[in-house]
């Protein structure tokens, strides 16, 4: 089974951002990324637009003949403008303002009363749901009674560990990727991963989805995005 990779572009626009130009454009990495190999591509519209705005959000669905996964809070402006915009899919994601990235896995569980309304929002419409959270069962329980056709596991802890801790939180992702798709939910997954440390997740057989983008973003200074998607979607493969 192919497994496909997401580009996350978010961190292009930061860097339009820091200086208030209309460059670098997100959208054209996107097209580069899209023509690199990437089969889908990740932007997370935050409630304060730090990164990514309402008009990348539309030009995206305007120019994109590859799948936009938006992530979104779970907030009633965010299901408005992806109704509005209609992506293939919506990841809902947990969101700080004091953050510098998201921090952990959404809280499907404890928030299953405020997430219901807004999956089956965007189910109706037929925007393929996707929940962010911690490899944990409980989690993918609430996932499974939320009606989310997608889980995508947080693979940051994995990331930001090392040795045997490492080695466990790769089991916990294991176990939680075999579970969900037990229960008939499909398994993405994403956050910290590298070409050092993307073959292990890759490996695991239900994940069908890798969402990259910071790492990638980095290497593209270096060896240039389309590039650094080519030698990602290499080691996926090879791992695979």
């Amino acid at each position: 089974m192919t497994l496909r990779l997401g580009v996350n572009i978010d961190h292009i626009a930061t860097v339009r951002n820091a200086r208030g130009a209309g460059y670098p454009d997100p959208v054209r990495a996107a097209l580069v990324a899209a023509e690199a190999g990437a089969d889908g591509i990740t932007a997370h519209l935050r409630e304060d637009r730090r990164h990514i705005t309402d008009d990348d959000i539309a030009r995206l669905s305007e120019q994109l003949t590859i799948p936009l996964n938006l992530e979104m809070a779970a907030t009633e402006e965010m299901l408005a403008i992806a109704l509005r915009h209609r992506p293939h899919a919506a990841c809902i994601v947990p969101e700080k303002r004091d953050e510098l990235t998201t921090e952990g896995g959404l809280d499907a569980a404890g928030l299953h009363n405020r997430l219901a309304p807004l999956v089956g929002a965007l189910k109706n419409a037929n925007i393929r749901v996707s929940l962010f959270i911690e490899p944990d069962a409980r989690q993918i329980e609430a996932a499974l009674r939320l009606g989310a056709p997608v889980v995508e596991l947080h693979t940051g802890k994995y990331a930001d560990l090392i040795g045997a801790a490492r080695t466990e939180e790769l089991r916990r992702l294991t176990d939680a990727a075999a579970l969900a798709a037990k229960n008939g939910i499909e398994v993405h997954a994403g956050h910290g991963l590298t070409y050092d440390n993307v073959a292990a997740i890759a490996a695991i057989p239900q994940v069908r989805e890798l969402n990259i983008g910071h790492f990638l973003i980095g290497e593209a200074m270096f060896v240039g995005l389309a590039e650094a998607v080519r030698q990602v979607r290499d080691a996926m493969d090879a791992a695979r």
